[in-house]
């Protein structure tokens, strides 16, 4: 009986308030009106965390980039250009051509007696950075527009390559294990950070085009080592130890001139060549100059720190401790605005 009258008690005083909240005369219903939470999220658009606020990327195309971690942009390197980055790599083939710390490999299914100076022989030049006419594929206006998208206006370019893919030997070794390009640098963030890939012919699936794993940018950097692959695997060529076979893949089948920028923590690798042609690409990866160096020593890049070292040592002679670090700001070459921490 007591429950009862409190209670009755309660929907009176509710009958009063009501009654001067909604006078007679007039809708007895409330109107909803924007929360502060409702407000900020009208005014202030999402956040991005993986593109830099200016006018070059359309909506669009940041929107993709943001969830898949890599976009491509159609016909961005001239004919002329890429003709010219050829005729220079053929020269470097010739050995007429030399820079410093320029380092030219080859597949390890060809046996040193195979060896000739010869462009048929050469699978990558890494480091071009003091081959001036490869280097300016690292300053052209167009390509560096879209990495100032990512990196903002300091530009440094971190690491330079010519991929030659060769014809696979029948022993799979033109694959190239998925990765994350990050295992291979010890500075950060790696949101300031893009790679800028240029096909410089036609690439797909015949011959071995790109396979990433859209969206795996927005994880952390994983465990890599070599892959246990039959017929071997070429040197550093390391691969995720641990990934979702069951992700999606999508093969970027790109024309000659076309250009994809993505995200270091991206995973990708590419596949075998099947033709009986060379595939070739030019690529970058870009920094910022407020990028910062860390210490790789205790984490899942201390193996490739090792390697590195190694290679120091018995292919340069240098007997005294290399860090990636010291071994990172020998390569970086500032090609817009100032540098600072890089």
């Amino acid at each position: 009986m007591e429950g009862e009258k409190v209670s009755s008690a309660a929907a009176a005083r509710l009958a009063l308030l009501l009654r001067h909240l909604c006078p007679v005369g007039t809708a007895s219903s409330f109107t909803a009106v924007p929360t502060s939470a409702h407000v900020v999220s009208a005014e202030h658009p999402a956040k991005f965390r993986y593109t830099l606020d200016n006018d070059r990327l359309t909506p669009v195309q940041r929107h993709f980039y943001e969830e898949n971690g890599y976009l491509v942009i159609k016909n961005l390197v001239s004919d002329e250009d890429i003709q010219r980055f050829r005729d220079e790599f053929a020269r470097i083939c010739r050995r007429e051509v030399k820079g410093n710390g320029l380092v030219v490999m080859r597949d390890i299914s060809l046996a040193k007696s195979e060896f000739v100076p010869d462009e048929k022989a050469v699978t990558k030049v890494q480091d071009f950075q003091e081959v001036e006419e490869l280097f300016r594929y690292c300053t052209l206006p167009q390509i560096l527009k879209y990495v100032e998208c990512f990196t903002g206006p300091d530009i440094m370019a971190m690491h330079t390559m010519l991929i030659n893919k060769p014809p696979d030997s029948g022993k799979k070794t033109s694959r190239h294990p998925m990765h994350q390009d990050l295992h291979y640098f010890p500075f950060r963030p790696a949101e300031l950070i893009v790679c800028a890939w240029t096909a410089m012919e036609r690439v797909d699936r015949s011959n071995g085009c790109l396979v990433v794993l859209p969206g795996t940018h927005k994880g952390t950097l994983k465990q890599h080592d070599y892959p246990n692959w039959e017929g071997g695997v070429n040197k550093m060529y390391h691969g995720v130890q641990d990934f979702d076979k069951n992700t999606p893949r999508i093969h970027l089948s790109m024309e000659k001139g076309d250009t994809v920028f993505f995200h270091p923590l991206l995973i990708h690798g590419s596949g075998m060549n099947k033709t009986a042609g060379f595939r070739k690409a030019i690529s970058c990866h870009f920094a910022s100059s407020n990028c910062h160096y860390i210490d790789v020593k205790g984490t899942f890049q201390a193996n490739i720190e090792r390697e590195m070292e190694e290679i120091a040592r018995s292919k340069y002679g240098i007997l005294s401790s290399v860090s990636m670090k010291d071994m990172w700001m020998f390569r970086a070459r500032l090609v817009k605005g100032e540098r600072r921490n890089l």
